[in-house]
């Protein structure tokens, strides 16, 4: 189908001629996003707004208001009958503006023709206080990524200071943490049932501010106030194990943590989602396009999943620097294979596409239909992930699923070939399972993946070379990155392939120095890379590396961590990624001289 034979009317309206359009004079719920509007199940204010729309509701989208003017974007649709909901976009706002170096980026992916300036900083902020000052009497959700890893006191890496929850900066009348649909959908039905927007406290995975104080129920967890974490950031550290693990657990308990007179409240997660609840999801009828009004111009965020189809939710690798548990949680929601063929089928019917799937995967790329073997025992657990400091024994890390559904994927006569572009999880593929149909399973997986679904290049992560960085990070250990090497290498060369396995390094992580990255210079050189997917560590709110950034303590063992803070120190270590470069040889001289380690000089400099 050409993107001229949609109509209009098939997606959200977002003007109010595209609501006489509809013949609707009003709406239920308006929907302000940082992003531009692309109807896919990607991105978020699309996916809440099909959910909305779905319970019967008249459900509007502004995408990236003009904030700066007379706030005409903000008005032009009025009021709506149920609440204002705000979501700062599919990134938050502060990674999408700036680098690891605080500089101030060129372009936004999430933006047509990527054009700068779109978005403020923090516009769960900025567009809740401009929603309030015009309706101050609808109440305002808060939800997208943003709001989800703000949700109590928080380190600002770009503000460089702690910062309370969102709800006390930006006046929010509520919070939706995670994946938002079953919190959105069961807001609407119990405000048709009558209730009163500001009466309803006990709704899962939301966060709302009370004023004053609150006796704590039985099983409650108190968390130190923020003035107290102000004061003290060993209970910043202290607080954030708390927060991470009841993210994390199959029945939470409620968090409590007194801010200036107030009390933000937590209420414990949803269960994940069942089968039928992310197919009811995923199955919405989106046209899968960006709307009509970006004709002509590109949105690269959307260019880069077009073609791609998100077969399950949740990561339970639970690595120390990543948000994706701290949002999605760790348990793993599957579709069924039938949803997911559908969706496929619906991409090879879309402008452009020619046969290839440019990736079958989500948030880790081999999690799919995977979980505990006895209930019980993860219903009782408190771990934040299945997979460090090993592989959980009750993990049931099956990859015959997913083998199985690739294979019906690629039966399919529109599909030439699907590739894998999400992260794999190589510990999950070399552990040596008790279970000989798991090591089977496992094995077969990997050679599939690497003989039939590499687009020339297969990207892993590694992350560091020193284990005990590795440890902090919650990775495995570098030596199962070396074994996993001579797998690739191994299928390529009875394949006859010449792929490339490009690994993704991080500088400046807490726990790392720069003789770390020096080691990992030499160490990487020694395996013939030249490296080029590499970054600093950005500390990002709600995340264990982020902690012990700020505070400079484990929040598990309260322990001192050594972190690279200034910028020199963090040139300092990344510039040994890029030891192959004339430019940075000298530098590198001096910084070896200096760590006395004539023995990487050598290692780098003088062996071939």
């Amino acid at each position: 189908m050409e993107e001229s034979e949609h109509r209009l009317d098939e997606w959200l309206p977002t003007t109010r001629k595209e609501l006489e359009i509809r013949g609707w004079d009003a709406v239920d719920v308006v929907i302000f996003s940082g992003d531009a509007y692309v109807d896919h199940p990607s991105f978020g204010a699309a996916v809440i707004g099909r959910v909305l729309e779905a319970e019967g509701l008249r459900v509007a989208i502004v995408p990236q208001p003009d904030w700066r003017g007379d706030f005409r974007d903000f008005k032009k649709l009025g009021a709506p009958r149920l609440f204002f909901g705000v979501s700062a976009g599919a990134m938050d706002s502060m990674v999408n503006h700036y680098t690891a170096n605080r500089r101030l980026r060129s372009d936004d992916a999430y933006t047509p023709d990527r054009r700068p300036g779109a978005r403020p900083d923090y516009p769960s902020i900025v567009y809740t206080h401009i929603l309030k000052e015009i309706f101050p009497d609808v109440p305002v959700v808060l939800g997208g990524i943003e709001a989800s890893l703000r949700r109590v006191t928080h380190y600002d890496y770009w503000k460089d200071k702690l910062l309370p929850s969102i709800l006390v900066e930006s006046g929010a009348d509520l919070l939706v943490y995670g994946m938002g649909e079953q919190p959105i959908r069961e807001l609407v039905r119990r405000l048709r049932a009558g209730e009163d927007f500001r009466q309803i406290r006990d709704l899962r995975q939301t966060a709302y501010l009370e004023n004053g104080s609150i006796r704590p129920a039985e099983g409650d967890i108190v968390l130190f106030s923020h003035e107290e974490c102000l004061r003290d950031k060993k209970k910043q550290a202290q607080n954030f194990r708390h927060v991470e693990e009841e993210s994390n657990k199959r029945h939470a308990s409620r968090l409590l943590q007194r801010v200036d007179g107030a009390t933000v409240v937590v209420n414990p997660p949803f269960p994940p989602m069942t089968e039928a609840e992310i197919d009811a999801s995923f199955d919405l009828p989106y046209t899968r396009l960006p709307h009509p009004k970006y004709r002509g111009k590109v949105i690269p965020a959307f260019e880069m999943i077009k073609f791609s189809v998100n077969i399950h939710r949740g990561c339970f690798g639970g690595c120390a620097f990543c948000t994706i548990s701290a949002h999605q949680g760790k348990f793993i929601a599957s579709r069924s294979a039938a949803s997911i063929l559908r969706e496929v089928k619906a991409v090879t019917r879309m402008p452009g596409f020619k046969g290839y799937l440019s990736d079958l995967g989500g948030p880790s790329a081999n999690m799919y239909r995977m979980g505990g073997k006895d209930q019980a025992l993860c219903d009782v657990c408190r771990r934040p992930s299945c997979l460090h400091p090993s592989v959980c024994r009750n993990l049931d890390a099956d990859h015959q699923p997913l083998l199985d559904l690739y294979r019906q994927v690629d039966a399919m006569p529109e599909i030439k070939k699907s590739f894998i572009g999400s992260g794999v999880r190589y510990d999950l593929l070399l552990h040596p399972y008790a279970d000989p149909k798991l090591r089977e399973a496992a094995r077969a997986y990997t050679e599939e993946l690497i003989a039939h679904h590499v687009s020339g290049r297969l990207k892993v992560a590694p992350e560091h070379t020193a284990d005990r960085v590795l440890a902090l990070m919650r990775k495995p250990p570098f030596s199962l990155f070396g074994e996993f090497k001579r797998v690739f290498d191994r299928v390529n060369h009875s394949c006859g392939l010449q792929q490339q396995l490009i690994p993704y390094f991080i500088s400046s992580h807490p726990g790392c120095t720069e003789a770390d990255m020096a080691e990992l210079a030499a160490i990487t050189k020694g395996l013939r890379f030249h490296l080029e997917q590499v970054q600093d560590f950005t500390p990002t709110p709600m995340t264990l590396a982020t902690e012990i950034y700020y505070t400079g303590y484990h929040p598990y063992t309260l322990e001192r961590v050594y972190t690279a803070h200034t910028s020199a120190q963090k040139l300092a270590q990344r510039q040994f990624f890029f030891w192959y470069k004339p430019e940075c040889r000298q530098a590198i001289l001096r910084e070896l001289r200096r760590l006395h380690r004539p023995d990487l000089i050598d290692r780098l400099f003088r062996h071939p």
